[in-house]
């Protein structure tokens, strides 16, 4: 790592201009770092602005599980949420294949473990952040619900997620009062059953968030680039980033682009096992469902229902993909079909959006320093928990930049665990 003097500033490169890399330049600009982002899209589309709004601090379970592989032909597309499309064997062919070796009961239970210590951390460090940035009216903790269709399913889903490791969150069977309202926004289903998490929250409108990251950053004295980095290199043993002819250097580099982040690590020869999982979502701009109703997550039909700010969002799908694949227009009809058989109060057809989650075998992020580069940071591949561990994965990237302890134990998030070895 380049060595600066005490009266020089060091510097800060975040390569991402996501939640995830918001956060972590806004943690070293305020850790006495003056940091760049680099951001390639004027209005960024991926999945830190497509996602649920969901603060899921009771997925302290990876999804690379046993559990999930049993019951994977029960849940493919169009019978379920899970998409395996034939064209794109090629692309999740290989990573199914890791993904299995990674879901092993030793691997699951270390996994549940590391994750556990991230999110019990994630809430409260949302609480911080949203403090720095003055973007608390945001941030709702009020939890969330889990509705089931059949008494079959409710009595299976119930059992489950009472019998579930949950971290710090708690659950309990909905009030009357709360299924007559689930009942009243869904009119047209016989929902059977409900349960309300608590714990967990919401975020009330992305935009505003990332709005209000993107400020408190420029106000601290940090800067955002709108530039397409080509990738990565090293150079004497430091990490740069490579814009067209233009080579960036910093003390810190951190890598922060989403499902980008395996194709700009290849010119240093990382082959990281990075798959694009790719979500769907149709939203309407007006809608009757209540501005204080918390996310309902229609277990049935894999597919969660939140109220933003601008309106109402139903969001569903695992497709895995090549990114730049084209998207499938059944699965948004697939949505208009759960929403029309709900009669949720949802203005047809609404606008569409698919983004690619960025998804390591393990489902854990990858998290930590290179062995490549001492001044290379690793902060991807959050999966479904981008939003919920972006505020405090930017503590983590900040103390790691000064030599500090993270809040919490992030050995389980090695980048090494998947080629990053020298």
């Amino acid at each position: 790592m380049k060595t600066v003097s005490s009266s020089v500033r060091a510097t800060g490169l975040v390569v991402g201009g996501g939640l995830v890399g918001l956060s972590s330049a806004l943690h070293l600009q305020r850790s006495g770092i003056s940091v760049t982002v680099l951001e390639p899209q004027e209005k960024p589309q991926g999945a830190s602005w497509g996602n649920a709004g969901h603060l899921a601090v009771e997925q302290v379970q990876p999804l690379a599980s046993s559990g999930m592989i049993k019951g994977a032909f029960a849940r493919l597309y169009p019978r379920g949420a899970l998409g395996l499309p034939v064209r794109q064997i090629g692309t999740w062919g290989p990573f199914a294949l890791k993904l299995l070796r990674a879901s092993s009961p030793a691997r699951f239970a270390a996994g549940t473990k590391a994750l556990s210590g991230m999110l019990a951390q994630a809430m409260p460090a949302w609480q911080r952040l949203c403090a720095i940035t003055g973007t608390e009216h945001l941030l709702r903790q009020d939890g969330h619900f889990v509705a089931w269709e059949s008494e079959r399913t409710a009595a299976g889903g119930r059992a489950h997620w009472f019998a579930t490791d949950i971290g710090t969150a708690s659950v309990h069977d909905a009030t009357p009062d709360e299924l007559a309202m689930i009942r009243a926004l869904a009119p047209k289903a016989r929902i059977a059953g409900a349960v309300r998490f608590a714990g967990s929250g919401q975020i009330t409108d992305l935009g505003a968030l990332a709005n209000g990251l993107r400020q408190a950053l420029l106000a601290s004295g940090g800067t955002i680039r709108r530039a397409q980095v080509d990738g990565l290199h090293i150079d004497s043993g430091a990490a740069f980033a490579q814009i067209g002819n233009e080579r960036l250097t910093a003390d810190h580099v951190v890598l922060s682009a989403g499902a980008a982040s395996a194709d700009l690590l290849r010119p240093i020869g990382v082959r990281m096992p990075l798959i694009a999982e790719r979500g769907y979502h149709i939203q309407s701009a007006q809608s009757r469902w209540p501005a204080d109703m918390p996310p309902v997550a229609f277990e049935d039909r894999s597919m969660i229902v939140t109220r933003f700010a601008g309106g109402l969002r139903a969001a569903s799908f695992i497709e895995f993909a090549a990114r730049a694949a084209p998207p499938d227009p059944g699965k948004w009809q697939r949505l208009r079909s759960h929403v029309a058989a709900l009669g949720l109060p949802f203005d047809a057809p609404g606008t569409e959006w698919i983004g690619a989650r960025p998804t390591l075998p393990d489902y854990l992020p990858a998290i930590g320093r290179s062995t490549r580069a001492a001044n290379l940071l690793y902060a991807f591949g959050h999966q479904h928990l981008g939003l919920t561990l972006a505020a405090v994965t930017g503590e983590v990237i900040a103390a790691l930049a000064t030599d500090t302890s993270p809040i919490t134990d992030i050995a389980a998030f090695d980048p090494a665990r998947f080629g990053d070895t020298t």
